[in-house]
């Protein structure tokens, strides 16, 4: 049975993952529980992120469109959602269509070749944690390693310490190692593995902080 757009966004409304994870492919499904946000956290971090229809927010590792179609349904924000896995690209493209929603994109790229300079606001789910073994793989379609996480949290440190004043950021779970000095956790929601983050200053290396 196909999910309905109806479905997806009363679910959405809700808050029921079980009803939105229905949209999906059963392999995309089956690893809902460990590597997607629930959308009680989405909603929560996409409120915090937006503040205004031209917020532009983007998701770091954003597998098959979780966060970015429940936060554009829920703020009216866009959001753009990049990863490596072209598969769950092309899943969350069909579920955004199917669901009706115009502003969310996805990219299929690594993080690495792509600027910050076009977003706000940023959304990061501990994406890089499978190179160190922290969560099962989703699959096996990339190769995964220290120095790719490393090489990754590297790039997000140094484009945030590029980012302007009052520039946004929200993780969930993770060290947060790819969060700049500059930044300051101004508060949580939910779980303590729930943090937000708002650029306050600029600092001279630009280095973790």
């Amino acid at each position: 049975m196909t999910t309905k757009r109806e479905d997806i966004r009363e679910a959405v409304r809700t808050l029921d993952d079980r009803r939105f994870d229905l949209a999906y492919p059963k392999s995309v499904r089956a690893v809902s529980g460990t590597h997607w946000t629930p959308l009680k956290v989405a909603v929560r971090a996409a409120e915090f992120l937006v503040r205004g229809p031209e917020t532009r927010v983007l998701d770091i590792g954003c597998g098959p469109g979780k966060f970015c179609i429940a936060g554009a349904l829920a703020t009216g924000g866009h959001f753009t959602g990049v990863d490596r896995r072209g598969r769950l690209c092309e899943v969350g493209r069909a579920l955004a269509t199917r669901a009706e929603v115009s502003n969310v994109e996805f990219r299929h790229a690594n993080v690495t070749e792509l600027s910050f300079a076009g977003f706000d606001a940023f959304y990061l789910f501990n994406p890089f944690a499978e190179n160190l073994g922290m969560a099962p793989p989703i699959d096996e379609t990339v190769s995964l390693s220290t120095a790719h996480y490393a090489e990754f949290t590297s790039h997000v440190a140094r484009e945030l310490a590029l980012a302007p004043l009052g520039t946004r950021v929200v993780t969930y779970f993770g060290a947060c190692e790819d969060i700049p000095m500059g930044f300051s956790c101004v508060g949580s929601a939910l779980t303590s593995e729930l943090r937000f983050w708002e650029k306050t200053r600029f600092h001279p290396d630009g280095g973790p902080g």
